[in-house]
């Protein structure tokens, strides 16, 4: 239940950032600093998260 509820806000706050800074270069205007770190925090966890999933499978591909 926690997992598709964080995953359905993840996804929202994804799409919402990415619109915005893409609506930002369309219309030539300056990002907010806050929109930026948000997009940052939002890329390093997408990394992060990539690299635990990766190491899982790992992990339970020796476990046998």
């Amino acid at each position: 239940m926690a997992l598709s509820i964080f995953a359905l806000v993840y996804g929202f706050v994804t799409t919402f950032i990415l619109t915005s800074l893409s609506r930002n270069r369309r219309e030539a205007r300056p990002d907010a600093p806050v929109l930026t770190l948000v997009g940052h925090g939002l890329m390093a966890a997408s990394a992060a998260g990539g690299c635990l999933a990766l190491s899982a499978a790992a992990w339970a591909s020796l476990a046998h």
